[in-house]
C-alpha cells in the first residue's frame, strides 16, 4: 500500500495540518503538563532532551511523517496534535494529545473523526485502532463517539506502574466497512 500524502484537514472548529519543526515548542509544552501526561507516564513532565528514546508513547518534534498539528480554525490557537500511525499496509493507530485548556469541548472527537475519514478515504486503511488505559474515561469516550468499538482489555506490561494501570489497557477499533455503514453508505 502506498501511503497518501498528509493533507490539510478542516473541521468546523479545527484546522489539522501536517506537523512541522515550528510546532515543536507547542508539543514540548504539552509534555510538560502533568495532567496531559497523567495516563502516559503517571503525570511526570517530560523534557525531550532528557527523555527516554524508547518511551512507550509518541513525543512529536514536528518532523514525524504521520502527525498533524491541530489549531483552532478561528484564531489559530494551538489545540494539540493527532496522529494516524501506519502499523502495516491496511492498519493504522490513532493517537491524539490536547492541551488541557481544550479538554471537554468535543475537539478531540472532532479532530479524530476527521483523521479517521482521511484514513479510510485517502490513505486506504481497512482498519484503525487506538488504545488507552482502562481508567482514562475521557479518551475512551472519544473513541466511542467516533464509532470505535472496544475489542479487548490487556494487562499492564510496561515498566513503571501508573496509578490505575493495574486495570490494564483497552483497545478499540473501527473498520472501513463499519465506518461506511455508520455514515449511511
Amino acid at each position: 500500500m502506498r501511503f497518501a500524502a498528509l493533507a490539510l484537514l478542516q473541521t468546523t472548529r479545527l484546522t489539522l495540518r501536517p506537523s512541522m519543526p515550528a510546532d515543536a515548542a507547542d508539543f514540548r509544552a504539552l509534555e510538560r503538563d502533568p495532567e496531559v501526561m497523567r495516563y502516559l507516564n503517571g503525570g511526570h513532565p517530560v523534557d525531550q532532551e532528557e527523555a527516554d528514546p524508547d518511551a512507550p508513547f509518541l513525543m512529536p518534534r514536528g518532523t514525524e511523517p504521520h502527525v498533524w498539528t491541530a489549531r483552532l480554525a478561528a484564531g489559530e490557537a494551538f489545540v494539540g496534535w493527532f496522529c494516524l500511525w501506519p502499523e502495516d499496509d491496511g492498519l493504522a493507530e490513532l493517537g491524539y494529545r490536547l492541551a488541557r485548556a481544550f479538554w471537554g469541548r468535543g475537539l478531540a472527537s472532532e479532530g479524530a473523526a476527521a483523521l479517521i475519514a482521511w484514513g479510510f478515504t485517502a490513505a486506504g486503511y481497512g482498519r484503525i485502532v487506538s488504545t488507552t488505559m482502562v481508567v482514562n474515561q475521557g479518551s475512551r469516550r472519544v473513541m466511542e463517539k467516533i464509532g470505535m468499538t472496544h475489542t479487548r482489555t490487556v494487562p499492564f506490561t510496561s515498566g513503571d506502574p501508573i496509578p490505575g494501570s493495574e486495570q490494564g489497557d483497552v483497545w478499540y477499533e473501527l473498520t472501513r466497512a463499519a465506518w461506511q455503514a455508520g455514515r449511511g453508505h
